[in-house]
């Protein structure tokens, strides 16, 4: 009888409780803000370098990269119904369009294409996204 509830209960335990399984505990991106700062080791003086924006359903709305001049470039991301970026609006310092990027997807939801255009809407290059997957 023990063998016999030995060999029930040691499979449902190896499979509620997997050795070497850690619990990873995921981010919640809703509405988050994530700062990043750079500390000179010299003066431990504080200076922000990055922000990243996410909007209430947890999409990448916005970064903005700092210098120590202050803003460098920004970032703003725009979505389709599809849920993916459809249009990234490229910023520079003074917060002035630089260049917008347009996306396309393949059928496994990776981009495809990437078209890049100046502010006046004209066409500057065409990214193409090619995925080769190697056999180990």
């Amino acid at each position: 009888m023990k063998k016999y509830l030995l060999a029930l209960i040691v499979p449902l335990l190896l499979v509620a409780f997997p050795a070497g399984a850690q619990e990873t505990k995921k981010i919640n991106k809703k509405n988050l803000v994530i700062k990043e700062w750079n500390t000179d080791a010299r003066t431990n003086k504080k200076v922000l370098d990055h922000i990243t924006t996410f909007n209430p359903e947890g999409k990448k709305i916005e970064e903005i990269e700092y210098g120590s001049s202050g803003q460098k470039w920004r970032k703003r991301f725009e979505y389709g119904a599809d849920g993916k970026v459809s249009r990234e609006l490229v910023y520079d310092e003074r917060n002035k369009l630089v260049n917008y990027k347009k996306f396309e997807y393949n059928e496994f939801n990776r981009k495809k294409t990437q078209y890049t255009y100046n502010p006046k809407g004209k066409l500057l290059t065409i990214k193409v996204y090619e995925y080769i997957a190697e056999d180990a």
